[in-house]
C-alpha cells in the first residue's frame, strides 16, 4: 500500500485527481487535492478537493447534497496523478450534468467502445425519439405486455440452449435476453445503476456468509 508521503504534489502542493463513476466507468470530473484535502478524502470516505480559485478546501456535496462515496484511490507509476473511483449521489458537473466531460470533439465508430450504460442511454433515445423502423421503438409502443412476453420468451431460448450444452448459442440468447430486459429496465425508469447497487449490497452479504462459515 503506497503511502502519502511517496506522492509528488506540485510546486503549489497540489496533485490532479481524475474522478471515475464506479458503475459507468465515466470520467466525472477532473479536480485537484492537497495532502489536507487527500487525508480528508481518506478518513470521510468522501471526496474532498482544494478549489484553486476559492482557494480552499471544498467537500463535493456539502452544499449540493451531490457527494462522491469513495470506492478507491489509485496513483499513476510515477505518483503524480490520481484516480478515483466513486459512487456518486447526483450530478457530478455544477452544470447539473452528470459529467462534467460532455462535450464531444470527436469519434470513431469502428472503435466505439460498447458499454451497458451506453446500450441503456441508447434505449432511453428509442422510446422518446420513437425512430421508424426500429424494434425497440416497437417494443415501446407495444407498451410492457409485450416486453414481458420477450423477456419470458428468451429466458425459454437461454434454458434450451443452456440444456443442450451449446456454448455459442446460449451466448446469443443471454444477448437476447440482456437486450430485452434492459427494456423492460428502461420502460419501468430502473437504471443500471440500480441494478449493480443491488448486486453490489448482495455481494457485501456473500462476502459476511462465506466468512461466517469459515469461523
Amino acid at each position: 500500500m503506497m503511502d502519502i508521503k511517496e506522492l509528488k504534489f506540485d510546486k503549489d502542493g497540489l496533485i490532479p485527481a481524475v474522478v471515475v463513476d464506479a458503475v459507468t466507468k465515466k470520467v466525472l470530473t477532473v479536480a485537484y487535492m492537497n495532502e489536507e484535502s487527500l487525508k480528508i478524502s481518506m478518513e470521510k470516505g468522501l471526496t474532498c478537493f482544494w478549489s484553486r480559485s476559492r482557494q480552499e478546501l471544498w467537500l463535493k456535496g456539502e452544499t449540493s447534497g451531490n457527494y462522491q462515496h469513495i470506492v478507491s484511490i489509485t496513483a499513476d507509476c510515477d505518483g503524480d496523478a490520481l484516480v478515483i473511483v466513486v459512487d456518486k449521489e447526483g450530478p457530478a458537473c455544477h452544470l447539473g450534468t452528470d459529467s462534467c466531460f460532455s462535450n464531444e470533439l470527436w469519434h470513431s465508430d469502428e472503435r466505439a467502445e460498447f458499454s451497458l450504460q451506453g446500450l441503456y442511454e441508447l434505449l432511453e433515445g428509442r422510446k422518446t425519439d420513437k425512430p421508424e423502423g426500429s424494434y425497440t421503438t416497437y417494443l415501446f409502443e407495444k407498451g410492457i405486455d409485450k416486453i414481458l412476453k420477450k423477456v419470458g420468451e428468451e429466458c425459454t431460448e437461454v434454458i434450451r440452449s443452456a440444456k443442450a450444452d451449446d456454448k455459442a448459442e446460449t451466448v446469443y440468447e443471454l444477448a437476447d435476453l440482456a437486450y430485452h430486459a434492459m427494456v423492460l429496465m428502461v420502460e419501468m425508469g430502473i437504471t443500471v445503476e440500480d441494478v449493480h447497487k443491488e448486486l453490489a449490497s448482495r455481494h457485501v452479504i456473500d462476502h459476511k456468509v462465506k466468512q461466517e462459515k469459515m469461523t
